[in-house]
């Protein structure tokens, strides 16, 4: 089931599937239904509709005729402290400095500390703009929610 999940990427963060964001909560599976809660990582997010879509996309296709419910849950609420690894790792090669507990966030395109918030708002609810002394570089910075 898990590895279903593996594949669903998030709309906005094509890098990083939902599962390296750490939105999967709980997966049931019984004889009569497959039900799977996740967590949203912003109120509001607008991927939440295409996230449901997808999930239920990936299930289906291996839980036969049995009903698959995904519900978007609030408790626990997600923090950026469930991102894995391997997805604060791909949101790097994508261009978006993961949420680091230091203040001096590295530029993902050249590793320098020398960088700033341009922005607190960027394309979605859950990134910032920031940009880079050393190479001048713009980039997006996820939001540290805790």
């Amino acid at each position: 089931m898990r590895s279903a999940l593996d594949g669903v990427m998030d709309p906005e963060i094509p890098a990083c599937s939902i599962t390296d964001l750490g939105m999967v909560e709980r997966i049931k599976v019984t004889s009569e239904v497959l039900e799977v809660d996740l967590l949203p990582t912003f109120v509001g997010c607008p991927a939440t509709d295409m996230i449901r879509r997808d999930v239920e996309k990936a299930l289906k296709a291996i839980a036969g005729d049995a009903p698959v419910i995904v519900r978007f849950v609030w408790d626990p609420p997600w923090t950026t402290d469930r991102i894995t690894p391997e997805g604060r790792k791909a949101m790097s090669g994508f261009g978006i400095a993961p949420p680091l507990l230091q203040i001096a966030v590295p530029c993902p395109y050249c590793g320098s500390r020398e960088t700033f918030i341009e922005s607190e708002f960027g394309p979605t609810p859950c990134r910032t703009i920031r940009y880079c002394r050393s190479c001048s570089n713009p980039f997006e910075g996820f939001k540290r929610k805790e």
